[in-house]
């Protein structure tokens, strides 16, 4: 653990970060470690916004899908990487730029980003077995 203290010289942002913190449950500290910690993600990587979700937090283009909607897209393509974004742009109406800061933003984030792609793909599989069950179940 790292201790890091500041100074706010900025009227009104401290207050706006114990609200913050008091609105989420959460810690003054652990809020402030997120917000920061997303803010150099952003800055690292142009187009990557955070938003919040059934699933918590989660790495998304500013105006497009989240990243780990993008990732198995360009993973399961063949092709060298130019030509998977190029595909992936097309099929989603995104321009290029956008679908490289996916690629550039889960090469850093893979683990992350892995693990948001194994949960979504656990929840849609629990979806579909408990339709599968409502389906038999009502149909005879």
């Amino acid at each position: 653990m790292t201790v890091l203290s500041i100074r706010f010289k900025r009227p009104g942002v401290y207050e706006r970060l114990k609200r913050s913190a008091a609105q989420q449950g959460k810690s003054i500290s652990s809020t402030a470690e997120r917000l920061i910690d997303e803010g150099l993600r952003m800055e690292a990587y142009p187009g990557i916004v955070f938003r919040d979700g059934p699933a918590g937090r989660r790495a998304a283009l500013a105006t497009g899908p989240d990243v780990w909607q993008v990732v198995p897209l360009l993973k399961g393509l063949e092709g060298s990487l130019e030509e998977r974004i190029a595909a992936i742009a097309e099929q989603l109406w995104l321009n290029e730029r956008q679908v490289r800061a996916v690629s550039r933003y889960y090469a850093e984030f893979t683990d992350e980003i892995d693990a948001e792609i194994a949960e979504n793909d656990e929840a849609a599989d629990r979806e579909f077995a408990a339709w599968e069950n409502e389906r038999k179940l009502l149909t005879g």
